[in-house]
């Protein structure tokens, strides 16, 4: 499980980077079930880039989320994947 958590974690990380302007305020936050079949991901960005990683008609998201429940998959977890912005965030929790 952390070894699935950590390596989609990078891949998110390194899949928004470049297409965002404030990398270094993009945040991930983690939370698993504790019987370990679902982990959720949170990417919490800036609210400009939030747009930029949704993409025209909800592409790149989609493509990104893809991804990671592929990997999820693999590892038999379900991988839930959310793109909020701080403001969001904050009302969330």
């Amino acid at each position: 499980m952390h070894q699935l958590t950590e390596s989609v974690g990078k891949y998110l990380l390194a899949a928004v980077s470049p297409l965002i302007r404030h990398p270094e305020n993009a945040e991930l936050r983690v939370a698993a079930t504790p019987a370990g079949d679902m982990v959720r991901f949170r990417l919490v960005l800036e609210q400009e880039d939030v747009a930029r990683v949704i993409g025209r008609n909800g592409m790149t998201a989609s493509a990104i989320r893809s991804l990671a429940k592929a990997a999820g998959e693999k590892a038999g977890t379900k991988v839930v994947v959310h793109i909020l912005s701080k403001e969001e965030a904050a009302a969330a929790c």
